[in-house]
């Protein structure tokens, strides 16, 4: 494995940090590590991970313990505080060392901005694959929205395919259901991917649940997605444009995709209608009384 650090941090990160970003001095490989108290440095806020293996982090912990720290963290000075730090690199190592007790940790202190922060951070995360899927996306979207990155200088800036950019990206267009069961491992990459040529944000949380409650493999979904194309694209798109409002259209399927059934807006004159919410069975049932009342059906029922 190559020990170039440049390798480590992604394919464009010069373009961020500057071509001499790993050679000056203050960074991981240069002089200036000062030692910092462990209370003064805040997570770095543009963390994409969500979760932290609790095992991987007591093997580091005890690695930590044992042999020291081998890396320094790297931290920059806080906007909004003097004397303070946010991580830049380097959480599992932070972590670790807070809960061993260390009052003072070596770090580097290096000038990045809000953009160059999201991006190692990800970088750190994408290169040891510690990140979800929808993790990544959401890193991914975050440098689109916030900062207003092409999908190609996201690409070079994290060192991945454009490709494999607009494929994460495109995951975010899952309802929430369907992304929670994502997240959970209940459904692969490869199950999303297929879901994804669902048009019909209902039809396509309802094959999702029967995908993971039937075992569905990957090649099993993509065949019944290429059959709900099939079947349902003409209905589909004559539904579509026999709507004449298109703000009804919007409201409906917002509905669909936030509560993963098929909604129905039955508007009427003097704006009287009414929502029509169908479900499956009784474990439907129970999911949408859940997102719509934040409450659990037996908590009322019983």
């Amino acid at each position: 494995m190559s020990r170039d650090p440049r390798k480590r941090l992604g394919r464009g990160l010069g373009a961020l940090l500057g071509d001499d970003y790993l050679t000056r001095p203050g960074t991981i490989n240069g002089p200036e590590v000062r030692t910092i108290p462990v209370g003064a440095i805040a997570p770095n806020p543009f963390q994409p991970r969500r979760e932290f293996d609790e095992d991987e982090l007591t093997e580091l912990r005890n690695s930590i313990q044992e042999n020291g720290l081998l890396q320094p963290l790297v931290v920059r000075a806080s906007p909004d505080r003097s004397d303070e730090y946010e991580l830049v690199a380097g959480e599992r190592r932070l972590r670790s060392i807070t809960q061993l007790g260390w009052t003072e940790v070596p770090s580097v202190i290096r000038e990045v901005d809000d953009r160059t922060l999201l991006v190692l951070a990800l970088v750190e995360n994408i290169q040891r694959a510690e990140l979800s899927p929808l993790e990544e996306a959401e890193g991914y979207r975050a440098l689109s929205d916030d900062f207003e990155l092409t999908q190609g200088e996201i690409a070079e800036a994290v060192g991945r395919s454009r490709s494999a950019v607009a494929n994460a990206l495109r995951l975010l267009r899952l309802p929430p259901s369907v992304r929670r069961m994502l997240d959970r491992g209940e459904l692969s990459m490869g199950h999303a991917r297929a879901l994804l040529a669902v048009d019909d944000p209902g039809r396509l949380s309802e094959m999702a649940r029967k995908a993971v409650r039937d075992g569905w493999t990957v090649r099993e979904m993509e065949t019944r997605t290429r059959k709900a194309g099939s079947t349902g694209g003409a209905s589909s798109k004559k539904r579509r444009t026999g709507r004449t409002d298109p703000v009804h259209h919007a409201l409906q399927e917002e509905l669909r995709r936030s509560l993963g059934t098929r909604v129905a807006l039955d508007a009427k004159r003097g704006g009287k209608g009414s929502i029509r919410i169908p479900y499956h069975d009784r474990e439907d049932f129970e999911r949408v009384f859940r997102l719509l009342t934040g409450r659990e059906a037996d908590e009322v029922a019983g």
